[in-house]
């Protein structure tokens, strides 16, 4: 049922127009001012009523129309009739279809209308559907992945807190395959793990990935060369695939995924709407449990279901898998310090001491750190989660008849004596305490730094305390002077810690002449 009934002297002219001067659509549309869809809708219901050209001269106006636009069907008053309000309503709401509505509606009402009539007594309450161009994709070319709009939500069965589940789709573009899972976001790290799940589902990997611009996929969107997440990039490199990023704001570029993810919202949330979920686990399972069904669901205007051509079409074609999946890794920039180490996540790790200075590609896994420079690994180590320490390897560090002449210790230390003895002292003491004298630079340059913000005066009389309590470090020095505690006296010297303190005298404690 077109959105608006053309007249029949709009018909004589669009008729005319196709079949006496061979016109396109496009072209009956601007000559007789109507849409083009329009066009094709009268086209459509000459053809459906069996016309040709020229009419008919006893086929007058309203016969042709009783031809165009026959009166819709009455319903047959001996069968319940559905609540088409309900009906309408329900179907705004996201995933719920007319298929969905009809089973539930048989399954209250088994003598009810069969699925064709109840669609032709909705259509005929409500209006049209919309229509969705099909496209051609080659076998094992092209997966177009996406996250649903709609999430799931997942009770925390202690809390009762309710979090939203992201929903991950992928689609093939042969067969129109379909994989979908849930997952707690669209952050990298679950991005990639879904890619990585996907590829294991197909069996095998296409020539290309099509995704969104969503941040995790891409850092810069850009229409000629975008800036892909480096992570992303890494995953493309470990399986051989080419990824394709859709053009800004042009949904056409992954049409595919785009009907998938109402494929997936309508076949599997839809049925999941009323089941109350606890863990992404379980959630996941019932995702698992209905992929199968949809993906053997017959198509409606071809032979055959996804599943038959995916067997048929893009299983042959898919390259095969890797020996071993995809390792998470992310990477960063790191600038190396002066004490031959980069900062990551609180912890740092040794760097070949000539790149000094210079910025280098941090890889990081769940096991490993490794460095690059222009391409080239440098160094590796075993990750480590204990903030403010050291992972060194001695090889990454100077030889003594070829340090640094601008960075030693002996320049640290004249250069804390221009502050004061005690500052001296504690950079001495920083340095003496640690494996590598180079370890002890960064702190050490803090400690000075703290004379721009607290002046030089405070410094000196902050590290004369911290050597005091043999608390040369440069978290205590910072504290002393954030606390003011270098305005007050300085305590004595601290007893070395190898004569302990005497047992506290006090009714409840037994002491050692207890036991004799």
């Amino acid at each position: 049922m077109p959105k608006e009934r053309l007249s029949m002297r709009k018909i004589h002219d669009i008729l005319r127009l196709k079949w006496a001067c061979g016109l396109s659509d496009r072209q009956i549309a601007r000559s007789c001012g109507v849409a083009r869809s329009t066009v094709a809708e009268g086209l459509r219901r000459a053809a459906a009523a069996g016309l040709t050209w020229p009419l008919p001269a006893e086929l007058d106006e309203a016969t042709l129309e009783r031809r165009l636009y026959p009166p819709a069907a009455v319903a047959d008053a001996s069968r319940s009739t559905p609540d088409w309000v309900a009906v309408h309503r329900d179907l705004k709401r996201k995933g719920v279809t007319l298929f969905l509505l009809w089973q539930e509606y048989k399954e209250q009402h088994p003598a009810g209308y069969q699925y064709s009539r109840f669609c032709d007594l909705y259509r005929a309450w409500a209006g049209t559907l919309d229509r969705v161009m099909r496209q051609e994709h080659r076998a094992g070319d092209k997966l177009f992945v996406d996250y649903a709009g709609q999430t799931v939500p997942v009770v925390d069965r202690h809390s009762g807190e309710i979090r939203p589940a992201q929903v991950f789709v992928a689609v093939l573009g042969a067969s129109n395959y379909t994989f979908a899972e849930a997952t707690w976001s669209q952050a990298l790290p679950d991005w990639l793990g879904s890619h990585v799940r996907t590829f294991a589902f197909l069996g095998g990997v296409p020539a290309a990935v099509v995704p969104d611009n969503l941040k995790s996929a891409v850092r810069q969107p850009q229409r000629y060369e975008p800036d892909l997440n480096p992570s992303y990039q890494d995953l493309a490199r470990h399986y051989g695939v080419v990824v394709l990023p859709a053009r800004v704001r042009k949904p056409r570029d992954k049409a595919k995924v785009e009907q998938g993810v109402l494929v997936v919202e309508r076949w599997i949330l839809a049925r999941l709407r009323h089941r109350t979920f606890f863990s992404l686990t379980e959630l996941n399972q019932a995702i698992a449990a209905l992929l199968p069904a949809l993906n053997e669901r017959p198509f409606k205007k071809l032979p055959g279901c996804r599943r038959e051509w995916f067997e048929r079409l893009d299983r042959p074609a898919l390259r095969p898998l890797p020996a071993a999946p995809y390792q998470y890794a992310e990477w960063k920039r790191a600038r190396v310090h002066i004490d031959c180490h980069i900062e990551v996540e609180r912890h740092y790790y040794s760097v070949p001491h000539p790149l000094v200075r210079q910025e280098v590609d941090v890889r990081l896994t769940a096991t490993t750190v490794e460095c690059f420079h222009r391409g080239q690994r440098v160094a590796s180590h075993v990750r480590s989660a204990v903030p403010g320490r050291h992972t060194t390897v001695a090889a990454h560090l100077p030889e003594a008849h070829r340090r640094h002449a601008e960075w030693t210790p002996a320049r640290l230390i004249a250069w804390a004596e221009q502050t004061g003895p005690a500052t001296a002292a504690a950079v001495a003491a920083i340095l003496a305490g640690r494996r590598h004298p180079e370890q002890g630079f960064r702190a050490c340059l803090g400690v000075l730094r703290l004379g721009q913000q607290y002046g030089v005066d405070r410094l000196e009389a902050a590290c004369r305390r911290a050597v005091a309590l043999r608390a040369c470090r440069y978290q205590s020095i910072a504290s002393i002077l954030k606390t003011g505690l270098d305005r007050r006296p300085a305590p004595e010297t601290a007893p070395p810690t190898d004569h302990p303190a005497p047992d506290p005298v006090h009714a409840h404690v037994r002491g050692p002449d207890y036991y004799h």
